[in-house]
């Protein structure tokens, strides 16, 4: 609850802030400094919270697994102003404002995580949705920038009003907004809902996977990623998509967990078609910026497994795969966001000339891949075993270790072209604090996928 009213209040403080202050840099240091005094503040949650606290009513209630998870997207987004704070101030003259819009998403992502209620949902979905869209066109110059930002608005006003219908099909068959399935006057067994919720359900399903961009509703997500500034483009594949991702975990993992007959075919055939259109597509792409575009559809197939499977594993696993994937994503856009050509081969010769940056971006790439030893790889096994373990079918785990397989030649391309191609890749000027918060979040990245329990999974046991 803590957390809730500082993200809103701190989103106010750098909106006025921008009035008063206009030197180059401050921005960044408050909006650090608002991250931490949330930390502290989600802290406070969770010495407090031993099962459930619930407010407004009970459309909120904040579980000892939703408060660890916000801290794991506030020590991301720690990380991001950490490593991008300067490309976010770069990015016209609304240094102040952007930071505000993402406090505001960030208020967002504590309510998509803590809702008990639909309305609360679909709350939650549209404050972390409406400051997106302005930040996808914050550079106003950039024709691509402006088409991405309509294009999204566009698509994702769609979206929402699927969310809406799909919301008012389960009123109307329940009388009731909560996330767990209402008995219906039209009939309810435990294994699956009446059609009218049923139908309810797949609109929530189909809408909140354009959210996350699952296949099919992934449409949107290259053209988007590409026209916004890269280092928007970071915070939406990282930060945003763990935040609506907690939202899907939620509402089928939790509340519509029981009805899995009504839903599981059909997550079944989104996750299929997201790792397979995710992993093909990102093989033939010629820009890194767009590899990591698909490569975020790839990765979000990984992380529908464990709604798939909603057990204790699966639980375990999604913090673990959202903590490193989330890191590690960071971790590359940050030197997209400073190369002057996207393409591959705009990196040839990076190891020469910047050995350092090439280092850590290897151990994200690697990460993502799954390769053991990292986050990734350990994230990958979670989800993969508790699908397995929850009778999942067996030929969804097997595909899903191809699409991982696969997924290995397209990081190894940008890996390759780093160490093993020549050239002088023209790059923007990088900092000797860029280059240590990069080691710090290596260093993250390493740690949870050697010692999970001791930098994440306690936390978890003693909630």
């Amino acid at each position: 609850m803590n957390v809730l009213i500082l993200s809103i209040f701190w989103g106010i403080v750098m909106m006025f802030s921008g009035i008063a202050l206009k030197k180059k840099g401050i921005a960044t240091g408050l909006a650090i400094a608002g991250v931490l005094i949330l930390l502290l503040g989600n802290l406070g949650d969770m010495s407090t919270v031993v099962i459930t606290t619930s407010t407004f009513n009970d459309m909120l209630a904040f579980r000892g697994y939703n408060v660890l998870f916000i801290s794991i997207v506030l020590v991301a987004t720690l990380m991001y102003f950490l490593v991008s704070g300067r490309e976010i101030e770069n990015v016209g003259t609304g240094g102040f404002d952007y930071y505000a819009l993402i406090f505001f998403v960030l208020t967002g992502i504590v309510i998509a995580s803590s809702f008990n209620n639909l309305l609360m949902l679909f709350l939650g979905i549209e404050i972390i949705s409406i400051p997106l869209y302005i930040l996808t066109g914050s550079d106003k110059k950039n024709l691509k920038s402006n088409e991405a930002s309509l294009k999204y608005f566009l698509m994702g006003s769609f979206s929402t009003g699927i969310m809406l219908l799909g919301i008012a099909f389960i009123y109307g068959d329940s009388g009731s907004l909560a996330i767990v399935p209402a008995p219906s006057p039209f009939g309810f067994s435990f294994t699956s809902l009446p059609t009218l919720s049923a139908v309810g359900a797949l609109l929530l399903m189909f809408s909140l996977a354009f959210k996350v961009s699952a296949a099919p509703f992934h449409f949107w997500t290259p053209d988007v990623y590409d026209g916004a500034p890269t280092v928007f483009t970071s915070f939406m594949a990282t930060i945003v998509k763990a935040g609506t991702f907690i939202a899907f975990f939620r509402m089928f993992a939790g509340g519509f967990a029981s009805v899995q007959g009504s839903w599981g075919l059909a997550m079944q055939v989104i996750i299929f078609l997201t790792l397979l259109i995710g992993n093909l597509t990102a093989v033939f792409q010629q820009s890194a910026k767009r590899m990591m575009s698909y490569s975020s559809i790839a990765q979000a197939g990984f992380m529908l497994l464990a709604i798939y499977a909603h057990n204790d594993m699966a639980k375990e696993g999604f913090l673990v795969y959202t903590a490193a994937y989330v890191l590690a994503t960071i971790g590359v856009f940050a030197l997209l966001s400073r190369v002057a050509d996207p393409g591959f081969q705009g990196f040839n010769g990076l190891a020469k000339k910047e050995p350092l940056l090439a280092a850590t971006t290897t151990i994200c790439l690697l990460s993502l891949a799954g390769i053991p030893l990292t986050g990734g790889f350990l994230g990958k096994y979670y989800m993969l075993v508790a699908t397995a373990k929850a009778g999942g079918p067996f030929w969804l785990v097997i595909f899903a270790v191809i699409c991982a397989a696969i997924s290995i030649y397209y990081y190894f391309r940008l890996i390759i072209a780093m160490y093993f191609k020549e050239g002088n890749p023209e790059m923007a000027p990088v900092s000797r604090g860029l280059k240590f918060w990069l080691v710090v979040l290596c260093v993250l990245i390493l740690a949870l996928g050697i010692f999970p329990y001791e930098v994440l999974l306690n936390n978890l046991l003693s909630l």
